[in-house]
């Protein structure tokens, strides 16, 4: 996995220019798709709701996760070091 991990560094325009023609493809069907059968007003005024929409909650999750573990859940690095536990008298 870190082979290919480096092969995708050494290539980063190659692996730039892959995502953005994904990215054209993704948003090219999404102008494809047929709006006639919407259900709200969003769906069918708002070019690539749902790409947004999708994309938005994603980040939304992330950040939030990215709080909440920050809040309290995640542990230090070096949490099972008992050397921290102990005082200068028990060393």
């Amino acid at each position: 996995m870190i082979k290919f991990i480096e092969y995708l560094q050494t290539r980063m325009k190659t692996v730039i220019m892959v995502c953005i023609v994904l990215l054209v493809c993704i948003a090219a069907f999404a102008a494809a798709v047929d709006k006639s059968h919407a259900h709200t007003w969003v769906e069918q005024n708002i070019p690539f709701f749902w790409s947004i929409f999708g994309f938005c909650a994603a980040a939304a999750l992330i950040g939030i996760a990215r709080w909440f573990g920050k809040a309290g859940i995640q542990v230090p690095d070096d949490y099972y070091d008992h050397s921290i536990w102990l005082d200068d008298s028990d060393k």
